[in-house]
Parts: C-alpha cells; sequence; structure tokens
C-alpha cells in the first residue's frame, strides 16, 4: 500500500494542547511529513531553542535545496535513524500552530488509504491555499561592493566579452531586468542549457544564488486609532474635532476610515499619538465573505411531517445516519435550521454542504438571517486571503455554522454537533481529479463517526447508494412510508419522509411533448407550441419562469452543409462549439473541454465551400431564439459563461428575485435547489441530451435532474406548470417524471444495477492513464490490464480508450475493475501496478467513480 509507513493512527499525533515536553527530558527531535513529491515517508529534524513546536503544527523545513511546507507528526527524545545527530537540520520556522487533533488526523489516513493516495496530497486538500509553501532558487546580479572580493570583471568595462555563448546570454537576460533578479526555472525556459552558464556566472562572481522563502497566507494587519485620554484644552481645534469624531464611534476606528471622515493626514494623528491621546496600532482585519445586510427572521411554523424529522434528529445522541426524503418544495432547509439552533446554543458547530457554489448565496442568506454572524462561507471562489481567514476562524471553536461545497468537508471545527449534506445525490460532491478522488458523502460519514454527531442526507432524489444504505434491503417499493431503521457498526440509520410540500401545494403537473410530432406538424422551431404559448402567456400574466438546456453555449458543433466535415478542436476528439459573443463581434469556436478557441472560418477547410451551418441548441442560441421570437421578453443567462465573475451567482440570482426578468435561462446549475417562489413556468427545450449517454447511470442522472429542475415550478403561491420537449416520450426516465415517482423509477433501476453486478449492489474502480504518445498509453493500459487479469476475485473491464480518446492532447485509456461489496477481495498493490508505467504516462486511481466516460 501506498502509505503504510505514515499509517500513525493509533496515536501519533497529539492535541494542540498537550505538553511540549516528556517528564523531564526535552523532546529535541521532531518527525514531519514533507510536502515533497515522491517522498511518502516520515523525516526528522532538530527543534531550535527558540521554537515551541508541538505535534500538528505546519512547519517549514529545509529539503534539498529548497525550502517546503511540512507537517510536525510527532515529538523524540533521540532521533530513530542511523544518522549522526550534527548532520540532522533544523526546522526553519512554524507556519501556522497545532491544527490536526486525533480524529481528524485518522479522517485523512482513511482518506488517504481508502483512495490509494499519498497522505500528503489529502493534507493539501484539507488545508486552504498557501500554507503549505514551496521556496524557489534564484539567481541575480551581484552589484558593485555588495559582496567582499567580488570578481576582478565587475571592474572591467565589459565583463561578458570574457564569457561563454550561454552565459552571456543569461548574463544579458539578468541585465535587461531592472532588479537584475530572475529564477533559476525561468532562466532554464529562456536559455539552453542555462545551467552551464549560471555555473560559470557564479564561478567568476558575476552572479548569486538565493532561496526565496515561500509565499505564504499571512493575516491581513491595518492600522487602528484608540483614544486613550481626555480632550484637554491644549489642543488645537482641528486635533479636538478628530477626538470628537473618535468619541463618537465609541473611541475606536480604523485610520483610513478616521482619516477619511475628518479629510485628515496620517501626520497629525502621530502629534495625538506623541501626546498620549491615542494609540495607533496593528491589528488583523478578517477577510471573510460579506453578504448583504438582511432583517432577522425566526423558525417557521412546521407541516406534521416536518416536526416528526425534525423530533427524531433532535433525539440522536451520537453517530446516525438519516435521510431525509422530502419532494421539492417539502421545506428541507427548515428542518435544517430547526436543527441546528438547539446546537448553536450548547455551543456546538454544524457542518452545512452544498454541491455548487451557485446555490450557497441563496442558502447562506437564510441561515445569515437566522444565525447572523456566526454563518461562515468556504469554498474555491474565495479569495486564498478570505479562505485562510476562514479556515482560522473555525479553529477558535466558537460554535458556528460553516456552509461549504465539496471540500468544506475537511473544515477543522472541533465541536461539531452536526453534518449536513444538501442535494446529496449530486455528483458535483464527486472529485474525479486531482486525486484523492474522494466523494464528500463517504468522507462525511467517517468524519460524522469519529465527530459522533448525526449525518443527515437531504435530498428529493436520493442517491440508489443511499437509498439502499440507509432503507432495509427490500423496504424501498411503493407503500413502505413508515421510517426505516437499522442497528449497525458504530450507528443507526434513519429514513424520514416529506411526502408534502408546505402549506399542502401541488407539485406542478408535468407535460410531456413529442417534437416528432410537432415536426411533422410542420413546426421547425426549437420551442414547441405549448411551450411558446406558456411563454406568451408568462409575458402577459407578469410571471416568471425557466428555461433549461443541457449545453451552454450557442451551438454545439458547426458543420459543412456541402460536404458533411465538422470543426474539432485540435487537441481534443470532439466537435467546437459556437459561443456568440456579441453583435458584429468575431464569430467564436471554443472547445468546452480544453478550452481552445478559434474564429470561425468563412470557408469549409475541407472543401472550400461557404456553407457552414451551426447545429444544436446551447444557452446562448436559445436565448437569441428567445429574444427574436419574444421581444418583450426580459432574460437572464445563468450558466458557467455568465457566473464567472465573483459574486455573479449572487448578482444574478438577485435581479431576478427582484423582478428585474421574466425568464432565467441556464444549465444543470438551475436544478440544484434554488427557491424562487415567484416561477411559475418551468421549461426543458431538450431532454435527450440527458438520456441517451453511454453511462450506466444515464437514466438515474436524467430522472435527478428532469425532477430536480420541474420541482422550481410552483413553490409560491401560483400554481406551477412544467413543459418537457423529448423526441424520445416513450423512455421509462420521462415516464416516472411525469407522475413524479421515484419509487417505481428506483426499483426498475435497482433491479437492472443487481443483474449487471454494478453499484449499489457491485463497487467498482476506475485505472485512468493519459500520454502526450497514443502508442505508448495504449500499450501502458494493456500491460496493466495483462497483469490484473491473473486475479479471479474480481472483474476487469477493458482496456479500452476513453469516449473521448483525446483531450488537451493528452490520449487517454481506461480499465474498470468490478468487484462485490460485501467481501473485499485481495486487490492489487498499486505501487507495483504505478511500476508498470512508462514515465511518459500518467495514472489516477479512482474509487467508486461516478463518471466512466
Amino acid at each position: 500500500m501506498y502509505i503504510n509507513d505514515v499509517n500513525l493512527s493509533p496515536l501519533m499525533v497529539a492535541q494542540a494542547s498537550e505538553s511540549y515536553h516528556s517528564g523531564t527530558t526535552l523532546n529535541r527531535w521532531v518527525e514531519v511529513l514533507v510536502d515533497c513529491p515522491g517522498s511518502t515517508g516520515l523525516f526528522t529534524y532538530r527543534l531550535p531553542a527558540q521554537l515551541e513546536i508541538k505535534p500538528g503544527d505546519i512547519l517549514s523545513v529545509p529539503f534539498g535545496a529548497q525550502q517546503l511546507g511540512a507537517i510536525a507528526i510527532r515529538l523524540l527524545a533521540q532521533p530513530n535513524i542511523d544518522l549522526a545527530p550534527e548532520k540532522i537540520r533544523e526546522v526553519e520556522d512554524i507556519v501556522s500552530v497545532g491544527f490536526f487533533p486525533s480524529a481528524y488526523w485518522e479522517l485523512l489516513n482513511r482518506v488517504a488509504a481508502y483512495y490509494y493516495t499519498p497522505l500528503i496530497q489529502v493534507i493539501r486538500v484539507a488545508l486552504p491555499p498557501g500554507l503549505l509553501g514551496r521556496s524557489q532558487r534564484r539567481i541575480r546580479l551581484v552589484r558593485g561592493g555588495r559582496t567582499e572580493g567580488s570578481s576582478y570583471l565587475l571592474a572591467s568595462p565589459n565583463p561578458s566579452a570574457f564569457l561563454t555563448p550561454t552565459a552571456r546570454q543569461v548574463w544579458e537576460l539578468l541585465q535587461g531586468q531592472p532588479a537584475g533578479d530572475y529564477s533559476f526555472a525561468y532562466l532554464q525556459q529562456k536559455v539552453k542549457s542555462a545551467y552551464r552558464g549560471i555555473r560559470e556566472l557564479l564561478r567568476f562572481g558575476l552572479v548569486e544564488s538565493y532561496l526565496e522563502p515561500p509565499r505564504l497566507t499571512r493575516p491581513k494587519l491595518q492600522k487602528a486609532v484608540t483614544l486613550t485620554g481626555a480632550i484637554d484644552s491644549d489642543l488645537t481645534t482641528r486635533q479636538r474635532e478628530i477626538l470628537e469624531v473618535l468619541r463618537r464611534h465609541n473611541g475606536e476606528l480604523w485610520q483610513n476610515e478616521l482619516l477619511q471622515i475628518c479629510n485628515a493626514s496620517s501626520s497629525i494623528l502621530k502629534t495625538l499619538g506623541q501626546k498620549g491621546y491615542i494609540v495607533i496600532e496593528e491589528r488583523e482585519v478578517l477577510r471573510t465573505e460579506q453578504g448583504p445586510v438582511l432583517a432577522g427572521d425566526g423558525a417557521k411554523s412546521l407541516t406534521t411531517a416536518q416536526a416528526s424529522a425534525l423530533a427524531t434528529i433532535q433525539t440522536l445522541d451520537g453517530f446516525a445516519e438519516v435521510l431525509l426524503h422530502g419532494v421539492t418544495g417539502s421545506g428541507k432547509t427548515e428542518v435544517y435550521l430547526q436543527a441546528i439552533a438547539p446546537l448553536i446554543n450548547q455551543g456546538k458547530s454544524a457542518l452545512v454542504l452544498v454541491p455548487e457554489i451557485g446555490l450557497t448565496p441563496q442558502l447562506t442568506d437564510r441561515f445569515r438571517a437566522r444565525f447572523g454572524n456566526k454563518v461562515s462561507v468556504y469554498h474555491s471562489a474565495l479569495s486564498d486571503g478570505e479562505r485562510y481567514d476562514t479556515w482560522r476562524l473555525m479553529l477558535t471553536g466558537e460554535p458556528q455554522v460553516v456552509i461549504g461545497t465539496r471540500s468544506a468537508v475537511f473544515a477543522p471545527l472541533p465541536n461539531l454537533g452536526l453534518i449536513i449534506l444538501d442535494e446529496e445525490h449530486d455528483s458535483s460532491f464527486k472529485q474525479d481529479s486531482p486525486i484523492p478522488t474522494y466523494h464528500a458523502r463517504t468522507v462525511a460519514q467517517w468524519r460524522a463517526e469519529l465527530e459522533n454527531c448525526p449525518l443527515v442526507l437531504g435530498s428529493a432524489t436520493p442517491s440508489l447508494e443511499t437509498w439502499i444504505s440507509v432503507r432495509r434491503q427490500g423496504a424501498g417499493g411503493r407503500g413502505q412510508e413508515e421510517e426505516g431503521r437499522r442497528q449497525e457498526a458504530g450507528g443507526r440509520s434513519y429514513y424520514l419522509s416529506l411526502p408534502e410540500r408546505v402549506k399542502s401545494r401541488p407539485l406542478p403537473p408535468v407535460e410531456i411533448v413529442d417534437m416528432r410530432q410537432e415536426l411533422q406538424q410542420g413546426n421547425r422551431s426549437i420551442f414547441s407550441r405549448s411551450l411558446q404559448e406558456a411563454l406568451q402567456q408568462l409575458q402577459e400574466r407578469k410571471q416568471q419562469g425557466i428555461l433549461f438546456i443541457h449545453r451552454r453555449g450557442h451551438s454545439t458543433f458547426v458543420s459543412c452543409r456541402s460536404c458533411g466535415y465538422v470543426l474539432e478542436c485540435p487537441y481534443c476528439d470532439v466537435s467546437l462549439a459556437y459561443h456568440h459573443t456579441e453583435e458584429k463581434a468575431p464569430e467564436l469556436l471554443r472547445c468546452h473541454y480544453c478550452n481552445y478557441a478559434r474564429s470561425h472560418p468563412k470557408f469549409c477547410p475541407d472543401c472550400s465551400s461557404p456553407y457552414l451551418k451551426f447545429f444544436g441548441s446551447g444557452t446562448q442560441r436559445v436565448t437569441q431564439e428567445l429574444a427574436r421570437q419574444f421581444p418583450e421578453l426580459r432574460l437572464i443567462r445563468f450558466d458557467s459563461d455568465t457566473t464567472r465573475n465573483k459574486g455573479s451567482h449572487r448578482t444574478l440570482l438577485t435581479q431576478f428575485a427582484n423582478g428585474e426578468a421574466d425568464l432565467l435561462v441556464g444549465t444543470q446549475m438551475l436544478t440544484k435547489g434554488l427557491d424562487l417562489p415567484q416561477v411559475t413556468l418551468v421549461g426543458v427545450v431538450a431532454a435527450d441530451g440527458l438520456l441517451n449517454l453511454s453511462d450506466y447511470r444515464a437514466s438515474e442522472r436524467a430522472f435527478q435532474t428532469l425532477t430536480q429542475v420541474a420541482g422550481r415550478a410552483g413553490r409560491g403561491d401560483d400554481p406551477g406548470r412544467v413543459i418537457v420537449q423529448t423526441y424520445t416520450t416513450e423512455h421509462q426516465v420521462i415516464a416516472a417524471v411525469r407522475s413524479h415517482d421515484y419509487h417505481t423509477f428506483s426499483q426498475a433501476e435497482l433491479e437492472q444495477r443487481q443483474a449487471l453486478n454494478y453499484p449499489p449492489y457491485g463497487r467498482l474502480i476506475l485505472l485512468r492513464l493519459s500520454s502526450l504518445d497514443p502508442i505508448q498509453v495504449q500499450n501502458t493500459a494493456q500491460i496493466i490490464a495483462t497483469a490484473l487479469s491473473t486475479e479471479e476475485e474480481f472483474e476487469i473491464l477493458g482496456p479500452a480508450p476513453a469516449s473521448i480518446l483525446r483531450v488537451a492532447n493528452r490520449y487517454r485509456w481506461q480499465i474498470l475493475i468490478k468487484f462485490a461489496p460485501d467481501a473485499l477481495p485481495q486487490l492489487p498493490d498499486w505501487e507495483e501496478v504505478r511500476s508498470l508505467c512508462a514515465p511518459s504516462v500518467s495514472l489516477t486511481i479512482d474509487v467508486d467513480p461516478l463518471n466512466i466516460m
């Protein structure tokens, strides 16, 4: 196994509060885990006298010729390696004090072991960016007089005349830079065999080499002014005015704020400080996401089903897994809020995980209206400084609610009382790359066990894995609405149902439109007559609607009508999609896999025909067609193209909620838990893009997506309506969506999965191989598959090329390992498997993959 030499779970990391001394013997050495590719073991360092290091501290240590981030694992009275003590190097500095308590450390070890990942990779995911830094080697010119006895060449009028061509190139590059300072890596890129030239320049004393320390995230400091003395008569009128402003602000203000209010300069504050009337000192400013000011909100009255679910959750003591299965609009969020409230009063914290950043503004606003400044947000769209400060705020142990996406499952909350996964079925909770390829639901289950707290999984369309896990085998059929419970090693499982919407609002009727009949009857528009009529009524009644499209962009591909040539990405085996930027701007074709872009050609590259046509419909094409057919309809496009900037999710949703648009047009992001009570119409332009995928999970995903998007309609006082356009009305998914029937769909889908031994009845591990060399990756895949085929305890599918063979010029092959989940087979030694890979081939081991395309 990958990390057997670092599996220290019984006790190796002490709590941050534990003593630095062991009895009377001073611990003089520390074992650390170093953030360096390829190093998976522990390294011993000497403790400097001035640093008080404890297990769990994040350190900066010298490693080879650089400085790296490291985690203190355990303190030693004697080094346990055969190395002279004087040769052991010293720790450089402490970056962050004690972080890894024992339960948290066990969680990281479990993730590393289960997902076959080096432990340091898991730690990188758990920590905010900038804590584990990496130093870099830099080269700078030696200016005259900087170093003693510098080279005689410095006194020469033309030192470069004595140098070889390589050294001269490096010298001239450094001379051309004002500071005369470049990184070693940059010089290597610019000059062939630069290391030879640098060695020569170092020998002559013309340059010097130094190590730039890691650029670590640090607290943000700002000057604050505090009033200390009474306002006396010996002050000038201007000085008295400034002190009076301070007094009116309770004697404290940030310096820049005070100067702005008083329109003064910092020199007058300096004078007041010298006279003893004020104190100016640097204080930390927390960089956390600031939401809008919200009016306070109290607990809402609950339905009978909500009250029953809440009562069950509140009686739980210790670890338990709860599936809160509530139809869309049944009030799951209100149950979460009321379950968390007593925990905050008990001094405990709660962790709420959501699948998408786009969902956090709405949810965060509801939580802040209820819990005020006790709510923090943690996700990848925050700046490094915001993530660092929010992370440190969690470490204080203050009772708080943290709302975040997948990586927030590692949030370091010391007194965790409840973990909630909202929309637990969503595939965004699974990381495909980079490693570890973890699923936040699996990690949340382990964390809840280790923290001994309940885990609530909420969804209107639960994943089949959760459905089988929480309910008894065979108790998932129709009519089994009673609470299902089972005893397990380490905890209990509960099934809680919310079968009706709040205020007894009906689920919206779903109308299925057969687009084949529309075409036969002469309608060539991308909108059926039924949807056109509904959009017209939307305009007349001043109501709002949502239009769901499977893909972003304008058109899914561009083809020549003369010869059939399709414009493809030169680096990936996919067609280029047309993206419209603005009127009269150059037409742009873009690859959705590697982001390659090119202008739209006037003639076919194959036959020179001018007849190039756009095919398929993305969000841009649909909005253009809407603008043409319904010019009075105000639109907002909501997809990854329009929500790239920070805060854009909140801005667009706020505009829509304020009635600044009639229609929200978007992709998958619209399906993820948005609560917009004023929406009465939901239209699905083409459901077929979800149904016809070569993935055993395609039907489950299609049902979840269509049911979720349909659930956005009719959540307010006005009844909703859903129109789904498709060319395959007879598909079982379409029939289940029409009747909002999760039970019948899940039963039929589970029967198919069981027959084929696919999850949740079987387990999968996907080996992804990629390389710039198509022959090398194919051969490597064949070698690994042959080596694995000697085992009889699992089934090997492949090797086979990925459904898209080439992405970003890398050729991709896959091997799928299938086995029964009950008795874990003797899995391969993954280090041996990796040793079969050629140097040019990368291998990713994806445990329990969701995406096998």
